[in-house]
């Protein structure tokens, strides 16, 4: 299987699903939201999915009220408007890395298969995990492994990287773990690996900036009473999501009216929602995500 979504029933229905409205799936990877959703949807409804993939973009449903666009979902109300859609009935995003990305050795995602490096979500891209493991200063690596990998030995992996480099480039997946091996801690080894190709990903990717892009973009795209389900997989993402849906930004204070009302776009649905004891057994990969769903006031 391509891959197996999570929190699959709770985030479709957390949408709130009108037979005949339009929806957008922003993270379309093996489709399996997608697919629900359509389920969900009558003749005149309509299913919008976007994912910058090349693999995933072979997954491509046939049915005429799905329209798969090529590319990333920070885009989504430029492709909207060209396909003449203002508004939408709801909005779902399954955020992270699919486990066919994580399974396929070259794409260079996972810890346990060597490969080149890689990392590239759209592999149109130029940019990807050997530029910048060879090309960032210093004072980037050691940011970017802090803010994104939430590493403390931020700075000692990003100068051991710049000296190893500097006798030979650093290539492949293997050449990475065996330069920063002296960092790993006894025991946790995979787990701050997966730290460090966390924090390389998100970057090459430009994920947080993309996704900051896409909530920013809500308010405008959404029809009064419309929802957003967002899952996500990482502190990260989780907390601008929250953030986002609490003020309507992502630091300060929340925008007032004259009065003194907050002015915030959306309400939270619900608690927080996690996968069950059981979801997690079926799909290990479903163990660190949350699920956040949102209306349009």
């Amino acid at each position: 299987m391509y891959h197996k979504p999570v929190l699959l029933t709770e985030a479709v229905n957390g949408l709130d699903i009108k037979p005949k409205g339009i929806y957008v799936d922003v993270t379309f990877g093996g489709g399996g939201h997608a697919k629900e959703i359509l389920n969900r949807l009558d003749a005149d409804g309509k299913l919008v999915a976007f994912d910058q993939d090349i693999n995933a973009q072979q997954n491509n449903i046939d049915d005429n009220r799905f329209l798969l666009i090529p590319q990333n979902f920070r885009y989504v109300k430029r492709f909207l408007r060209f396909y003449g859609i203002k508004q939408i009935d709801g909005l779902l995003a399954d955020f992270g890395v699919s486990s066919h990305q994580f399974d396929v050795a070259d794409r260079g995602f996972s810890t346990r298969m060597d490969a080149a490096l890689d990392m590239r979500m759209d592999q149109k891209q130029n940019f990807s995990a050997l530029q910048l493991i060879n090309t960032y200063e210093l004072t980037q690596l050691k940011k970017m492994f802090s803010l994104y990998g939430e590493l403390k030995k931020s700075y000692a992996i990003a100068n051991t990287i710049v000296k190893q480099r500097e006798e030979k480039p650093i290539n492949t997946i293997n050449e990475l773990k065996q330069t920063l091996e002296k960092h790993l801690l006894k025991g946790k080894e995979n787990k701050m690996l997966a730290q460090i190709f966390q924090a390389i990903r998100i970057e090459v990717n430009q994920e947080m900036e993309a996704l900051k892009e896409l909530l920013l973009q809500l308010p405008d795209i959404l029809k009064k009473g419309a929802r957003i389900s967002c899952i996500s997989y990482h502190s990260l993402e989780d907390r601008l999501v929250k953030r986002f849906i609490r003020s309507g930004k992502f630091d300060g204070q929340p925008k007032k009216d004259f009065y003194g009302n907050i002015l915030v776009p959306l309400k939270k649905i619900g608690k927080l929602v996690v996968p069950s004891e059981q979801e997690i057994k079926n799909n290990n990969r479903a163990r660190s995500a949350k699920l956040r769903i949102a209306e349009k006031i």
